[in-house]
Formats: C-alpha cells, sequence, structure tokens
C-alpha cells in the first residue's frame, strides 16, 4: 500500500502508519510545483555576487567564508561527510522510516530550495526499504539533528551505511542494489537535508504512539484492579468529573464506568461493605490517567505541528525571491513535548505500580491470598513481580527528569542554546518498555485477584480482556518460571490486544 503524504496537513494517524507499516509513502504530486519554485530562487543566488549563507558560503561559525560557485557541489558534499559523526547504537528501522518521511513533509512545503530529484530518492529509498543507519547519539537538538541526519544524508550521495534487504551494506552499494542511483548535491541541498528536527521528531512520535497504547491499557487494567480488590466504583459518578472539568479525566472515568458495568463481584459488596473510601490509587485512577491523557494529547498536538514544519536554515519565501536566516531547526517544542511525555509516562506507571502493590498486599487487598497465590508460604506468587513493577517505576520516575532543561554551547559558541530534544525523545523508547512490563504484571495480578473472587464474576468487557491474557499467561497455581509470562504480558500493553479485547474506545 502506498501512503501519500499532504506537506503542511499530515495526520498523527497517517504518521503512526509510517511508522508501523513498510509500505511506500509518497508526497502528493501537487507539492511538486512549490519545491521546483524555490529550487530556482536558490539556483540562482547560487550564481550571484550576494552572500547568501548556506549556498555560498561556509557553515556556522565559517558562515563569513564565500564559496565560488565551481565549489557549490564539493561544498554540500563535504557538509554531509564532515556532520556523519553519530556514535552508539542503530536507530530501530521503523523509525529510520518515519524520520525519512518526516524530512520528505518538510521539503515538501516547497521552502528548502531543493530539487524534486531529492524528494524523489527518499521516496524511492522508503519504496525499496533502503534505510540509512543511523547511530542514536550526537545531535543536541540544535541546529537541528545534524549528525542523524547528515547519516541518512550521506547514503543519498552514495556513502555511509544502509541496510537493504536485511543486510548492513555501504550505502552505495545498497542504492545499486535497489536500483536507484546516488544524487550529486546541488547549492543549500546538504544543508537542507540535515538542518531539522526529524530525528528528534520521529523519536518523539515514536514515545507517543507507543505511550497512548500504554494508557490505553492502563485505563483497563485500573479497572481490573478495580474489581480484584472489590474496589468502589463510586468515585466513578460522571458528576464529580463534570464539575472538574478535564476532558481527559471525564473521559477515563467514563470508560472505567464502562468496562465495569455489569460486575457481579462490584454488585456484591454494594451493600456491608465496612471500608469508606478506597486509597487512592484506586479512588483517584481517572484524575492521575486523564491528566496523563490531556498530557500525551497536548504533546500530540506539538508534535503534529512540528512533524508538517519548516526546520531547515536559511529558509526560500519563492513568492518574494527572499532566502530568510533564521531559527527552525532550533527543537525546543520538541524537547517540551518529550518531556511532558515522559511525565505522563512516569506517572501512569507509579499509581499502577501502587495498585499491584495493594493487590498483593493480604492487609489491604480484601481478603486476596498473599501475593495472590493459592497456596502462600510454600509459594511466593507474583511477590517478586510486583518488586520488579516498584525497580521499573523508579526508573521511569529519574527518567522523567526533564532534557530540556539543559543547555551546552556548541560550535565555538555560535549555537550557544540547544534543546537536547533528541536524548529526550530517545529515553521515551526506555521508558514506554518499561511502563509496558508495570502494566502487564498489573493485568497479570487483577486476573489472578479477579479469579480468585470466584463464583463470582467480573463484566463482560473485563473477561475478555483476561481471555486474552489467559491465551498467552495462564493462571498461577504453583510457583513457575515467570520471566516469560512477564514478557508476553507486557505484549498484550504494546499491541494494543488488551485495550482491544475489551472494547476500549479512546483515541489520541
Amino acid at each position: 500500500m502506498t501512503q501519500i503524504l499532504h506537506p503542511g496537513t499530515a495526520t498523527l494517524a497517517e504518521l503512526e502508519t509510517v511508522w508501523r507499516t513498510e509500505g511506500a509513502v509518497h508526497l502528493d504530486p501537487a507539492a511538486r510545483p512549490a519545491v521546483e519554485a524555490s529550487a530556482r530562487v536558490v539556483a540562482k543566488a547560487a550564481q550571484g555576487d550576494t552572500p547568501v549563507y548556506g549556498i555560498n558560503t561556509g557553515f556556522g561559525k565559517l558562515a563569513s567564508v564565500r564559496i565560488a560557485p565551481e565549489d557549490t557541489e564539493t561544498l554540500q558534499r563535504n557538509l554531509i561527510l564532515s556532520h556523519c559523526c553519530g556514535v552508539g547504537d542503530a536507530l530501530e528501522p521503523a523509525t529510520v522510516r518515519l524520520m525519512m518521511a518526516l524530512k520528505l513533509l518538510s521539503l515538501g512545503r516547497g521552502a528548502s530550495g531543493v530539487r524534486w530529484d531529492i524528494c524523489a530518492l527518499i521516496e524511492a529509498m522508503l519504496s525499496h526499504g533502503v534505510l540509512p543507519v543511523i547511530p542514536v547519539q550526537g545531535s543536541v537538538g540544535a541546529s537541528g539533528d545534524l549528525a542523524p541526519l547528515a547519516h541518512m544524508a550521506a547514503v543519498m550521495i552514495g556513502a555511509g551505511e544502509a541496510t537493504f534487504d536485511g543486510q548492513t551494506m555501504a550505502g552505495g552499494a545498497a542504492l545499486q542494489k535497489a536500483g536507484l542511483t546516488p544524487v550529486v548535491l546541488g547549492p543549500k541541498e546538504g544543508l537542507a537535508l540535515i538542518n531539522g528536527t526529524q530525528f528528534s521528531t520521529a523519536c518523539a512520535l515514536k514515545g507517543l504512539f507507543e505511550g497512548w497504547r500504554a494508557a490505553r491499557a492502563a485505563v483497563v487494567t485500573s479497572a481490573m484492579s478495580t474489581d480484584a480488590i472489590m474496589g468502589s466504583t463510586a468515585p466513578l459518578n460522571p458528576a464529580i468529573h463534570t464539575l472538574r472539568g478535564h476532558q481527559g479525566q471525564i473521559e477515563v472515568a467514563a470508560a472505567m464506568s464502562r468496562l465495569l458495568d455489569g460486575s457481579v463481584i462490584r454488585e456484591s459488596h454494594r451493600q456491608g461493605d465496612t471500608r469508606v473510601q478506597d486509597p487512592y490509587c484506586i479512588r483517584c485512577q481517572p484524575q492521575v490517567t486523564g491528566a496523563a491523557v490531556d498530557l500525551l494529547r497536548m504533546a500530540g498536538q506539538t508534535l503534529q505541528t512540528e512533524a508538517n514544519a519548516v526546520t531547515d536554515n536559511p529558509l526560500v519565501i519563492a513568492d518574494t525571491g527572499e532566502i530568510l536566516s533564521g531559527g527552525n531547526f532550533h527543537a525546543e517544542p520538541v524537547a517540551f513535548a518529550a518531556d511532558q511525555i515522559a511525565l505522563a509516562l512516569a506517572e501512569i506507571g507509579a499509581i499502577a505500580q501502587r495498585r499491584v502493590a495493594l493487590m498483593v498486599d493480604p492487609t489491604l487487598s480484601f481478603d486476596l491470598p498473599p501475593f495472590l497465590t493459592p497456596e502462600p508460604g510454600l509459594n511466593s506468587g507474583l511477590m517478586i513481580a510486583e518488586v520488579t513493577t516498584a525497580a521499573l517505576m523508579s526508573e521511569n520516575k529519574h527518567l522523567a527528569n526533564p532534557c530540556s532543561t539543559d543547555s551546552t554551547p556548541t560550535s565555538a559558541n555560535q549555537e550557544d542554546h540547544v534543546s537536547m530534544a533528541a536524548h529526550g525523545a530517545r529515553r521515551l523508547g526506555r521508558m514506554t518498555a518499561n511502563l509496558s512490563v508495570i502494566l502487564g504484571i498489573e493485568a497479570m495480578c487483577a486476573a489472578q485477584g479477579i479469579e480468585q473472587r470466584a463464583p463470582l464474576v467480573t463484566s463482560g468487557p473485563l473477561q475478555s480482556a483476561m481471555a486474552g491474557l489467559r491465551a498467552v499467561v495462564p493462571s498461577l497455581h504453583q510457583d513457575r518460571y515467570l520471566a516469560p509470562d512477564i514478557k508476553l504480558a507486557a505484549i498484550c500493553v504494546t499491541d494494543d490486544s488488551l485495550a482491544t479485547a475489551a472494547g476500549l474506545e479512546m483515541s489520541l
């Protein structure tokens, strides 16, 4: 399937499809005239006598050095090769594809001054599965994601490394095997390719997409935990949440009410329950998870705007013939969005961990057996699974500390304030992996607790969620090697099957 992207109006849903699938990606052909118009402006400037940054001058601190027209191609090639200074592990292929698609969207706005051939090669690389090897470390998020994007551009000129047909090879060899021809970069084209926030934005979007699935799963696991400990549904009354007015809180409360509707377990203790109020991890679930939902959506709006933005420098205004030097490459909005996502992930995990702790503690779980094992003492049950959630919760709390507040001068103090968006966004992958395990373990504990309430049963939607979980993680009767179960339970979060099985309707 070929996905057509419309520069300036691409949606989060479209970008998630790019990230999750491996189909071809093309720009709307209607973008071509604007791209070619800006390229003509740059070509004219390159032949003129007036110095224009990045077109007939050096870069950064070397912007005062004039470059002769006959050296333009060498200037752009040298720029790419000299900036390939990335280190560390290779970015995963799905996020490389998304980064390339984001670069297409930016160039497709017609303000970067590149020829259509540049866009066409990126499209062809995506279609044929030629994916540059992108080291994940080396960007400070201004002046754009220089090093990561240089590794992408290097493959386009026949240098660097790429993967093709499951193998890693020289970039030129990958293009040749795919039947593609490297480009010779014209004026400004190298600068347009490496200036921009597409690496940081792609990593932040990955964190958003994974985080949203975790948030959906958290709504289901929280409802399961509520029934497991025979918690009250009174705090879900819509009047409470309407009076506060936060949309995420209202939505989560309503979703939990629907998930718990029809639970025999819930109806069994409406009368005669001596408990007046549940702990906050049960009673305040809509307030906490709902606030995280609002934060994720807010970050999503920022990232959607950034995905459609032109973030290189200088920018070409084809209508007036102006070439304007600015600072759209500074990734501060992405850094802020990444920090917001990190806070949401940490808090979803923090309250989920407390629900796990509640369920394994016989003094708080309302008569569930210690550590949810039928034979405590001989068996330890889910004792250490709960400890694992505590370890991951604490790790995520540390990772949630802001990255956007850090800065350091670079490039001989020309780039004296930077966003740190790149590693701020990258750390979200580690956080979502941790959170998925926390929620997977919560699902295991809650399912075990609900089964202990037999012959009472939970609601239909939660029974469906449990059936999906039990298809891969059996009930725990005797102690067994739990690591594979935890991994499979986490997959029920990451593949959205837990939330889907419960029929949860909640979209980003």
